[in-house]
């Protein structure tokens, strides 16, 4: 990601979440070793309009596309790309950062990482990543 975007921030409440992963054995990243990603704890949480099933790490990333000019935030959560949307916020997901790889020549193939998000538990519909196979031209088989 840190050819993609100036400077990666990640909330607290994010950093805990990949912190709880990798304690019980999932393979994420290790934030602290990556030099261009930094934790910054969000101001102004009170702007975020409270939704029922919007998580701590959601809030925080909005609070923080609320605070830093011109962001694009990362989320994969539908509850937290529709508060996006209602904030007027530009964002994407895991699966748009795949796709804008694969186009600018920087993975050869999205099968593989799909598969390995498919391992991770990542939340992905047989619709989805058929439809994301397709668009990065891996057809659907």
């Amino acid at each position: 990601m840190d050819e993609f975007y100036t400077r990666t921030l990640i909330p607290p409440a994010v950093a805990r979440e990949l912190e709880l992963g990798r304690a019980i054995g999932v393979d994420l990243p290790d934030i602290g070793v990556l030099p261009w990603m930094k934790i910054q704890a969000p101001e102004g949480l009170d702007k975020v309009p409270t939704a029922a099933d919007l998580g701590a790490g959601e809030k925080e990333v909005l609070a923080l596309g609320l605070q830093v000019p011109n962001a694009v935030l990362i989320l994969d959560e539908q509850i937290g790309r529709l508060q996006a949307e209602i904030l007027k916020l530009t964002f994407t997901d895991t699966l748009g950062i795949l796709l804008r790889a694969k186009v600018e020549g920087r993975i050869s193939r999205n099968r593989p990482v799909l598969d390995q998000l498919d391992q991770l538990k990542f939340r992905l519909s047989p619709k989805t990543n058929a439809a994301v196979l397709k668009l990065a031209g891996e057809g659907a088989a």
